[in-house]
């Protein structure tokens, strides 16, 4: 004869419960962290796939060139080249307009999206970033790291560091995926505004609204070159708004002193860039390079820079410059990736105040520049901006 008892029955239905709960959960952890070896796999796949797709029509295509810059502007550099192109393809494929980026954050609240006591809403689907992946290597790793030729980060003590051991995939969610308290996303233009008005305000005057024209002038000596405004067509000029010279003796920018202050800046700014990018120290040293190469890289820094800060310098004029790619994917890589990291550093040397949120996991390392030159008659002129 079969017995009934409640409490075994109200048990069972308890672990039940949990056991659904728990399944639900993990279940939910799964579609956030992964997917299973084959479904990785076809994923890596299709990121690769992705990535030198737009990279081919970016080679191909000067347009495709100009709207990738458009898309960096937005965001300030903020991501490397990978997670540019990762979170491009993305946001097209769900017809989102992307403003800004975030993980889930911290159960504690400090990091993420929930320090800005904002959240991500329930079935929403993460975008897919490369992330930093950090650890402490043995002293065995390390010892054989360093016999291969490699350098090992040390702490004082002598005890190998934290570092970067590889990249792989996270989770980050656009702020249209959240809702909490109002955000007004921190561009670098807002940051930058801030921070005169803490320590100096200063007045946007004229044409250009940025107010960075001192700023790069001083960027500029600091680099070790002097500073000329002169009548055009004099100094080393040309025809052209602006030039940097690097030779026996001479180390300088020069901008026609007959343009307006937007123009001053921008023209200031594409002269530094090519500093920035390393095409001078190239030019010192006998190298060439393709001079379109040089003003693609020196433009689109330029752009990059002074759409974070609040102008468009509309780079579309100079569009033509890129066919010295010749569809040749490695090449717009390279120079894809220097510009990211000039522009990066530039916007931070304009922001001091500014520091990368230590709660963005897109953050990755910058990559090698590839410097570029034009020598000519024993000086090094760079960047003869088109007048």
């Amino acid at each position: 004869m079969a017995t009934h008892n409640p409490m075994a029955t109200k048990a069972r239905a308890m672990n039940t419960s949990g056991a659904s709960k728990r399944r639900a959960t993990n279940s939910r952890k799964a579609e956030q962290s992964g997917r299973g070896d084959g479904d990785r796999a076809e994923l890596l796949a299709k990121i690769k796939a992705d990535f030198d797709a737009r990279l081919a029509r970016m080679a191909a295509d000067p347009a495709q060139w100009i709207e990738f810059i458009d898309h960096v502007a937005t965001f300030g550099a903020r991501y490397s080249l990978g997670n540019q192109i990762l979170l491009l393809v993305q946001a097209e494929e769900r017809g989102i307009t992307p403003r800004y980026f975030l993980p889930y954050g911290k159960k504690d609240g400090s990091t993420g999206w929930k320090a800005h006591q904002r959240y991500v809403r329930v079935d929403e689907t993460a975008f897919k970033i490369w992330a930093p992946i950090k650890r402490r290597p043995t002293e065995k790793q390390a010892a054989e790291s360093e016999a291969a030729g490699h350098t090992v980060k040390r702490e004082p003590s002598g005890r190998p560091a934290v570092q970067v051991v590889g990249f792989g995939l996270a989770n980050t969610f656009e702020m249209s995926q959240t809702e909490g308290k109002p955000f007004d996303p921190p561009t670098v233009l807002v940051r930058r505004r801030i921070h005169h008005r803490e320590h100096h305000p200063r007045l946007l005057v004229g044409d250009d609204p940025t107010g960075v024209f001192d700023d790069l002038v001083t960027l500029v000596t600091d680099e070790g070159y002097g500073y000329e405004l002169v009548a055009p067509h004099t100094g080393y000029l040309g025809g052209a708004n602006g030039v940097t010279v690097r030779g026996p003796g001479v180390q300088i920018v020069q901008v026609r002193d007959d343009v307006d202050p937007a123009q001053r800046t921008k023209t200031i700014l594409h002269e530094f860039a090519h500093i920035r990018c390393g095409h001078l120290d190239t030019a010192a040293g006998g190298a060439t390079a393709h001079q379109g190469r040089n003003e693609t890289e020196a433009e689109s820094v330029a752009h990059i820079v002074l759409r974070a800060l609040g102008m468009d310098t509309a780079p579309y004029s100079d569009a033509y410059v890129f066919g010295w790619a010749g569809g040749d994917m490695d090449l717009v890589k390279e120079c894809a990736e220097a510009v990211l990291r000039v522009a990066k550093q530039i916007l931070a040397d304009l922001t001091p105040a500014d520091r990368i949120d230590g709660t963005d996991p897109t953050q990755a390392r910058p990559d090698e520049p590839h410097p570029g030159a034009v020598e000519r008659a024993g000086s090094s002129p760079v960047g003869r901006e088109a007048a």
